[in-house]
């Protein structure tokens, strides 16, 4: 039976070597954005059924949610909902055959990126 042959090197790319393509990182984004809007949609909901609820339970929500944390929470969550949205007319895009070479795929998913930045920064500004 023959030796298997030991190398210095790793059998397989790690992290300090492989670096994740845009359109792999801008995939893992959408999914994440995804999972992490229902983080601001509950709390939104929470503050709303708090107003219904009384005035001393809404006073408690609407601190959480004007604190330094709640407005980065929305931040975000506005951050993600624009991005999702990007994402997914990218991917509507895609569905229709078009913009799949490589080079259209990154030049979009980079758009997702800055096009998500510019809405939040325009939402927050303007709400």
């Amino acid at each position: 039976m023959a030796e298997a042959r030991r190398t210095g090197r790793p059998l397989s790319p790690h992290l300090q070597i492989y670096r994740l393509p845009i359109t792999a990182i801008v995939s893992i984004l959408t999914r994440i954005t995804g999972n992490g809007l229902i983080v601001g949609v509950v709390l939104v909901v929470w503050w709303l059924l708090a107003a219904a609820t009384g005035p001393g339970y809404f006073a408690v929500a609407d601190w959480v949610l004007r604190s330094w944390l709640g407005d980065l929470v929305l931040a975000a969550s506005a951050w993600a909902l624009w991005y999702h949205l990007l994402a997914g007319l990218r991917h509507l895009w895609f569905d229709s055959g078009r913009g799949l070479e490589v080079a259209t795929a990154e030049r979009s998913g980079i758009a997702c990126l800055i096009g998500a930045f510019v809405l939040t920064a325009l939402t927050i500004v303007l709400v």
